[in-house]
């Protein structure tokens, strides 16, 4: 007994199956994680050094080199990308990209050990380099904290209490809070003062050694009890109290500090990272998510948490979202839930009317059966409700009915000509099942380069194959066993008559109307063929007229403004540019807020948003319009306030991606050793860049080249006072900026004390003139005029990058409003690969062309396996050759539909779109199939001729191509409103109707070709 016969024999069992799977999916269903886009593993991560008084060159040489030495010895990594500047080295790796989360935590750790390894060769003065693995996570909700006339330790404090309570909800992975300032204690220094006093600034520094810090005064025995000892100061709390101690006796006089310097708390300057949200100073409180959770669930948790803790929240101060993923998941989920039922009810329509009633509600239980089961399947395995798994189940409702219609359909035919349901249930099932099943799992392996692909892009959209392979198999599944047992259930026996027995059960207009249509193209089967082939060749050059594109800008009504000043300008004054530059924003009527992060990108608050590195020149503006139409007009109002406004800075405008975000769609990277000629190679690209007019954005990552002071340092003079060149730098430093003489416990706080001139004497640079170093040979400060003959102004490179250990500059743009990265790249590649090159320099190109040849070579690594593994499976399937061409045949033509739809409704062929050609050789064999496995069938079984066994062969599989084909088509409807899944549905939808006729028509065709059939006249 098979399992057809098991299922229509154990109705109980067959009904318990059914109940299972319906309420198994309905709960696994509701258990589902919920996501906006796919988990997907960022392979990066940031190592930090600084090295302070060093130039950028000094730091390239003596710190970037020897860590990026030690990174590449790990087999893992990919490439490596460094930014070396005065005093700080930034070195980004990143891994291959076949690993996956699971092994980056041991990666991660070995680089750790490599770098701890070699910190011993790193020079004196050089920090311990800071590992940031936590690079790639995700804060998906982002919140500003504001607070209109408190300071900022009030946010602070507020800001931590959040932070120590929301780290505690249930589901939620970190907390992070961004822009905080670092407190520091001032002891502002009276040079007269203290001169006059006889002390030094060593006799300060010896003084606040040892200051408010923890000690042990030891243990006591009383009585019974061990009690410990814990000496009080009194007045030790108050700031004040470092001003109340005593220097030293000068001439019978007590001299305390205060008596010659100023204490006082406040930030480290300049700032380092700065926020401000609507025009306001902002801290950022950025929340990620555990692994595996429901994120709309725990958003929720997080909601009544913030409501909870609403009593602890001063008054004015605001807690408001920037980023709301939670928010943005049940959009998007509820939205393709809609796109969802609106496919099915789209696709039970079409079933009933055009396979009648009782067929139509039997197909369309089995068809939200095989979803409820899929469903089940996810929850298993963990896959998750996201973007990619809910357009793959879209993408797969059309397929699901297929092995349903065609079983269905068998078994209306076998009881019209007068089978018993039991007869006619068995009886298509036996001959249909295995054709069936090669043609289904043929359909999964046209999927399998995106499943199986280790690039970033196959990472991304790898759960469109799982959820596919998972519902076409259990659609098979269902097709031979719950198919055939409704269809017992629903439909009646016919009593066979004379008339019924030799009626023909496709004698409808349709039917006959396509009989004759076919005898005309296998009489004129040469001619049929010469159309389709020139059909072809003007296919391919239609193709030639598509736009192209990678992945698309997303849905959201958000967009982010780059501004860059020339490098070199201070934190502050960037801040005071968007100080002024966010309030003109926020006046404009589509703008519903502004935030504001300066000297770095933001938290990375979604998944391909690619946070800048740190620049005190820099600052983005993330700006939300109130609705998406409302963008575009936003953007342009901006674009035109800023270069009105603001010619100062460079702007870059730029839109939330949906796929892997590159820094500039167009990247012409030169590498070679000598930094002049560098930047003069890239001088010249940049003339061919802006000769063209689709071209803007256009500028070089290395930045202008910024001044620095060099005092001219007399060595045999200051030899005679005793004094070294590092008194000097340290005298210097001490005199604009300070220097840190101690610690200070505030709190929980480990403050640093800086000792400083007051601010009248450290804010020009004639100041420098007057610095005072202490000189041991004569035991009194002397000034620097001594032997320091001139202070000189000279430039240097504020930046040096580097690419896989070699100094690489990258000349970056972006295309015009008229034109693509891919039109954009052809145009400008020529005349930058002419420019000649001097021996030990290269060019390679970078930006989206990169992106898409890296996610292209992954998917097409697999591409030939999975062909080999179907035409394998045709072979077996019908132990020919000639048949198994018949169908291979017919794939390449189905490219005359894909072209001429993404030309006609104006969609881009991207990856997205490559994704669904493959899909479509998939599904252009699997209807191959079942039609030449029925003239097969006809020609063996029922011994008729090649010419009769095609001929009824075809139009006994009129209905069920052609259906298969309508379902799918109309389907896809639900996601031509979606940017991310239009170009795949335009080239499903167009490609699969193009090739149901190349099934119908052209398969046929070949066939009688192949075996020399001849029309009859």
């Amino acid at each position: 007994m098979n399992l057809t016969e098991y299922t229509l024999h154990n109705r109980t069992v067959s009904w318990m199956v059914v109940l299972l799977l319906i309420s198994g999916g309905i709960l696994s269903f509701l258990d589902l994680g919920r996501l906006e886009d796919p988990a997907f593993t960022i392979k990066q991560a940031v190592v930090i050094t600084e090295y302070p008084g060093a130039s950028s060159l000094e730091v390239e040489e003596e710190i970037t080199l020897p860590i990026e030495n030690a990174i590449q010895q790990l087999t893992y990594v990919d490439k490596i990308v460094s930014v070396s500047s005065p005093g700080l080295s930034q070195i980004e790796v990143e891994m291959k990209s076949t690993y996956r989360k699971d092994d980056l935590a041991q990666i991660w750790d070995e680089m750790r050990r490599k770098i701890n390894d070699m910190q011993g060769r790193l020079p004196p003065g050089a920090r311990t380099p800071i590992v940031n693995d936590d690079f790639a996570d995700v804060y998906g909700v982002f919140l500003a904290i504001t607070g209109k006339g408190y300071s900022y330790e009030d946010l602070a404090d507020y800001t931590d209490f959040l932070r120590r309570e929301l780290v505690l909800v249930d589901g939620v992975g970190k907390v992070s809070v961004g822009g905080r300032l670092a407190e520091q204690i001032f002891i502002e220094v009276d040079r007269a003062k203290l001169t006059a006093s006889g002390f030094s600034v060593a006799a300060i520094r010896q003084l606040l050694t040892g200051q408010s810090l923890v000690n042990d005064a030891g243990h006591i025995q009383v009585g019974s009890e061990y009690l410990r000892i814990s000496t009080l100061l009194q007045g030790a709390e108050e700031l004040t109290s470092l001003g109340s101690l005593l220097l030293g006796n000068r001439e019978g006089r007590l001299v305390y500090l205060s008596d010659v310097a100023k204490v006082s708390k406040g930030y480290a300057e300049p700032p380092t990272h700065l926020y401000r949200f609507n025009a306001e100073q902002a801290l950022s409180l950025g929340i990620s998510f555990a692994a595996n959770v429901n994120v709309v669930e725990v958003g929720e948790r997080i909601q009544q948490r913030l409501a909870e803790l609403e009593y602890a929240r001063p008054l004015g101060i605001e807690t408001q979202a920037i980023y709301d993923q939670p928010g943005q998941v049940k959009a998007s989920v509820d939205s393709f839930l809609v796109g969802l039922v609106q496919a099915v009810v789209i696709v039970i329509v079409v079933l009933m009317f055009t396979m009648g009633l009782r067929p139509g509600l039997l197909m369309s239980g089995v068809l939200l059966i095989t979803i409820s089961g899929t469903f089940i399947v996810m929850n298993i395995y963990g896959i998750e409700l996201h973007r990619i798994s809910l357009g793959a189940l879209i993408i797969a409702l059309g397929m699901l009915v297929d092995n349903a219609i065609v079983v269905t359909e068998g078994i209306m035919i076998s009881l019209q000509r007068g089978k018993t349901r039991m007869e006619a249930a068995i009886s298509i099932v036996s001959h249909t099942r295995w054709p069936l099943l090669g043609a289904t799992i043929i359909a999964i392996t046209a999927f399998a380069p995106i499943g199986l692909s280790p690039d970033a892009s196959g990472e991304f959209t790898g759960s469109l194959f799982w959820v596919l392979f998972i519902s076409l198999l259990l659609s098979w599944v269902l097709a031979v066993t719950i198919t055939p047992f409704f269809c017992y259930l629903l439909f009646k026996e016919q009593k066979p008559t004379s008339i019924s027995k030799n009626l023909d059960p496709y004698r409808g207009i349709a039917y006959r109307i396509y009989r004759v249509l076919l005898h005309i193209t296998l009489r004129f089967r040469w001619s049929t063929m010469a159309l389709m082939l020139a059909l072809l060749v003007s296919a391919v050059f239609a193709f030639g007229q598509v736009k192209q594109a990678f992945f698309p800008d997303s849905s959201l009504p958000l967009f982010m403004v780059d501004y860059w000043l020339p490098e070199g300008t201070d934190i502050r004054a960037t801040s005071a540019d968007i100080q002024s530059l966010e309030q003109q924003v926020l006046q404009l009527a589509e703008v519903k807020q502004v935030t504001a992060t300066i000297g770095r990108g933001a938290e990375r608050f979604m998944l391909t948003y690619q946070p800048e590195k740190a620049y005190s020149s820099y600052a983005q503006l993330l700006v939300q319009a109130h609705s998406f139409d409302e963008v575009s007009p936003a953007l342009e109002k901006v674009r035109t306030l800023l270069y009105e406004s603001y010619p100062q800075a460079f702007v870059r405008f730029q839109r939330p991606a949906l796929g892997p975000s590159t820094n500039a769609k167009i990247e012409a990277r030169i590498s070679g050793p000598d930094p002049a000629l560098l930047r003069q190679l890239g001088k010249q690209i940049i003339t061919l860049f802006d000769a063209e007019a689709d071209a803007i954005n256009v500028r070089h990552d290395w930045r202008e080249r910024s001044k620095v002071l060099r005092p001219v340092f007399d060595a045999a003079a200051a030899r005679r006072l005793g004094i070294s060149q590092a008194d000097l730098d340290r005298a210097l430093k001490t005199t604009v900026i300070g220097q840190q003489v101690g610690t200070y416990r505030h709190g929980s706080e480990i403050l640093p004390i800086i000792i400083r001139p007051p601010e009248n004497e450290r804010r020009s640079v004639e100041q420098l003139k007057e610095t005072q170093v202490y000189s041991p040979v004569q035991q009194t400060y002397v000034n620097v005029g001594q032997f320091m003959r001139d202070i000189q102004l000279s430039w240097e490179d504020p930046l040096i990058k580097r690419r896989d250990r070699k100094r690489t500059l990258s000349v970056l743009a972006d295309p015009g409003p008229n034109s693509n990265a891919f039109a954009l790249h052809a145009k400008l590649r020529g005349p930058a690969e002419a420019l000649p090159l001097p021996p030990g320099y290269s060019l390679e190109w970078g930006g989206e062309y990169e992106a898409q040849q890296d996610a292209n070579k992954a998917v097409f690594e697999f591409v030939p396996l999975g062909i080999l593994v179907m035409i394998i499976i045709n072979v077996f399937m019908f132990n020919s050759i000639k048949q198994t061409l018949v169908i291979w045949i017919t794939v390449p033509l189905a490219i005359i539909g894909v072209a001429y739809g993404l030309l006609l409704t104006g969609a881009p062929f991207s990856f997205t779109a490559l994704l669904a050609v493959l899909s479509l050789i998939g599904m252009q064999i699997k209807n191959g199939i079942v039609l030449v496995e029925e003239i097969k069938r006809l020609h063996e079984a029922e011994n008729q001729d090649w010419h009769s066994a095609i001929s009824d062969a075809a139009v006994s599989r009129l209905r069920p191509v052609s259906m298969a084909a309508v379902t799918t088509i109309l389907g896809m409807l639900p996601l031509l409103g979606d940017v991310f899944f239009q170009p795949m549905a335009v080239t499903i939808m167009f490609g699969l109707g193009f090739a149901t006729v190349l099934t119908l028509i052209v398969v046929p065709v070949l066939f009688a070709l192949f075996y020399g059939v001849r029309e009859n006249h």
